[in-house]
C-alpha cells in the first residue's frame, strides 16, 4: 500500500507527534509498504531534480523520511520558530503538497497529537476530500478533545468522572469555587500530553495554575484532585486491551514524565484483582462508545486510594506511538508486536 504518515504540526505536542510518526513510519516500511512521512505544516517541496516526479513515484523514493527526527525533548517545542519557517502571510495550514500526497495515498496514518490533529479539523477536511485516515472521525475527535464536552458526555452516560466544572477566561474571579477543597487540578480544556495541567494545593498555586492553563486555552477544566493510582486502557475496535498502571517516580504524569525514558514505572498488565480489572475495562469501552469513537483510542483512569472508586479522566483519540507510549505496551501484553499493531490500525481504517 501507499501510506502517508502525517506528523508534526504546530501544537504543543509537535515533538511527541514527530517521535510517534518516526516509529510508525519505520514499522510500516518494515511491513513492506511504500511509506512517506510528512510534516503536516511544513509539507514537502520537490527539488529541481524531482520536477517531473509523479505523486505515485514519490512513495518509492529511496530516502529515509524520518532520518532527522530525534528523541522527545523535556521542554515544550518552540512553535513560533516553526511558524517562522513558512513564508510571511501564508494562511493555508497544510504545508506544500500535503493534500496532494495524502490524496494519492491508500491511507493516511494520523500520527498527529494535540490541536489540529485530535480536534477533528483535519479529519473533517479529509472527509470532504475523500482521504482515508486512521483514528476516529471528526465529530468524536472534537468531542473528546474538549475536556468539558467529554466530561458532560461521561456524566450523561454514567461513566464516573471527577467532580469539577469549566471556567472561561472572562469568568475568572467571578465564579465561586468553594464546592471543591484543595488539592484541585487545573487543565487547559483542549490541551494534550498534560501541557497546561497543574495541581494546586493553595489559593496562590490555584491562581498560578490558571495563569499557566490560560496560556494554552481560553477555557479550563477544574476538578477535585483524586489521589491514588493511575491507569490507562486502550480500546481497539470496541474491545479493551490489558490495563497499564502508571507510576511516575516524581510528581504526576506530566509532559516530562510521559516522554523521558526512566521517569515513570509502567506495569502491564496492572497489578489489580480480576474484578476491578473487568469493571475498569468495561468502563473504558463504555466511555469509548459514549464518545462515538472508532478504530482505537486510549482512556485514562484514577483509582481513589481511600474509597477504591475509579474515575475516567479523558479519552485520547490519537494516543502516542513513541518508544515510551502506553498503547504499544498494552498490545505487546497480548502478543501484538508494534509492527502488527500499526498494521491492524491501518487495516481497520481501510475497512
Amino acid at each position: 500500500m501507499k501510506i502517508v504518515v502525517l506528523a508534526g504540526g504546530i501544537s504543543t505536542e509537535r515533538d511527541v507527534s514527530l517521535s510517534s510518526g518516526k516509529q510508525v513510519y519505520n514499522a510500516l516500511k518494515e511491513n513492506g509498504h511504500d511509506v512517506i512521512m510528512l510534516d503536516v505544516y511544513l509539507g514537502y517541496e520537490y527539488g529541481d531534480e524531482e520536477a517531473n516526479l509523479s505523486l505515485e513515484d514519490t512513495f518509492t523514493l529511496k530516502r529515509d523520511w524520518a532520518a532527522s527526527i530525534g528523541a522527545v525533548s523535556k521542554d515544550n517545542p518552540d512553535i513560533e520558530a516553526i511558524k517562522a519557517l513558512r513564508p510571511d502571510g501564508e494562511k493555508n495550514f497544510f504545508g506544500p503538497n500535503v493534500i496532494r500526497l495524502c490524496q494519492a495515498a491508500d491511507v493516511v496514518f494520523m500520527a498527529l497529537h494535540g490541536e489540529n490533529g485530535e480536534n477533528g479539523k483535519i479529519q473533517a477536511c479529509f472527509d470532504l476530500m475523500g482521504i482515508t485516515y486512521t483514528g476516529t472521525d471528526y465529530v468524536s475527535s472534537a468531542m473528546s478533545m474538549d475536556k468539558s464536552i467529554a466530561k458532560d458526555i461521561f456524566k450523561a452516560y454514567g461513566v464516573p468522572t471527577p467532580f469539577g466544572c469549566t471556567l472561561e477566561k472572562y469568568e475568572r474571579g467571578t465564579k465561586d469555587m468553594t464546592d471543591m477543597s484543595y488539592p484541585i487540578i487545573v487543565k487547559a480544556c483542549k490541551g494534550g500530553s498534560s501541557v497546561g495541567v497543574a495541581i494546586a494545593n493553595t489559593k496562590d498555586e490555584y491562581e498560578a495554575a490558571l495563569d499557566e492553563a490560560f496560556k494554552y486555552d481560553d477555557k479550563v477544566v477544574i476538578e477535585q484532585y483524586i489521589k491514588g493510582r493511575e491507569f490507562s486502557i486502550a480500546v481497539m475496535d470496541g474491545k479493551a486491551l490489558p490495563i497499564v498502571e502508571i507510576a511516575p517516580l516524581n510528581g504526576f504524569y506530566d509532559y516530562k514524565n510521559k516522554y523521558q525514558p526512566g521517569a515513570t514505572v509502567e506495569t502491564c498488565p496492572a497489578n489489580i484483582d480480576e474484578d476491578l480489572t473487568k469493571r475498569m475495562q468495561d468502563c473504558a469501552v463504555k466511555g469509548f462508545n459514549a464518545l462515538r469513537l472508532s478504530n482505537y483510542a486510549r482512556l485514562d483512569f484514577m483509582l481513589d486510594e481511600k474509597t477504591n472508586e475509579f474515575f475516567c479522566l479523558e479519552a485520547n483519540t490519537l494516543p502516542g506511538m513513541t518508544p515510551t507510549s502506553l498503547v504499544p505496551q498494552e498490545a505487546k501484553a497480548v502478543g501484538i508486536s508494534f509492527n502488527e499493531l500499526c498494521e491492524k490500525i491501518v487495516n481497520a481504517a481501510i475497512k
